[in-house]
């Protein structure tokens, strides 16, 4: 008995130890991107054979924090761009989003923003997504904001 009682108080020692210098999130930012102070670009969250990786809302920024684009095809152009540089830093591409949120200033833009999305997306099994028309997002020049998550399989 006395021996089964070391047994479960080590094991039970070793698996609490080993939680608590396992993290399960990992943050990460590409240089690619504009990075705002406050926020994180990326977290990915381990789910055993697969990583959850949620992006922040991306905007038409370039590395130096310029808009890119008039146009929401232009604009849009430049959030997939941003979320490609993100997810590359995970090994991941836009084919690997599961569900997205999409924040704009106009929904009858839609078709052009499709457009654009439809060349970074999986078309076969399309992400799950909402659709928000905004009255006005970070700048009065922004037309548009892409929130992601993807999945990846775990190396």
């Amino acid at each position: 008995m006395k021996k089964i009682l070391v047994l479960a108080c080590t094991a039970t020692f070793l698996f609490s130890f080993s939680q608590k210098i396992m993290n399960p999130a990992e943050y990460k930012s590409s240089p690619k991107v504009f990075n705002i102070k406050g926020l994180s670009q990326s977290v990915s969250i381990d789910c055993g054979s697969s990583k959850m990786i949620l992006l922040s809302g991306q905007v038409p920024l370039d590395p130096e924090g310029n808009l890119v684009g008039s146009t929401i095809e232009e604009q849009t152009q430049q959030v997939f761009k941003n979320i490609e540089s993100i997810l590359k830093e995970y090994g991941a591409t836009g084919k690997d989003i599961i569900k997205m949120v999409i924040y704009t200033t106009d929904i009858k833009k839609t078709p052009e923003f499709r457009k654009v999305r439809d060349l970074y997306v999986n078309l076969q099994n399309p992400p799950v997504s909402s659709l928000v028309e905004v009255s006005r997002l970070f700048r009065d020049d922004v037309l548009i904001e892409v929130e992601a998550t993807a999945v990846i399989k775990n190396k």
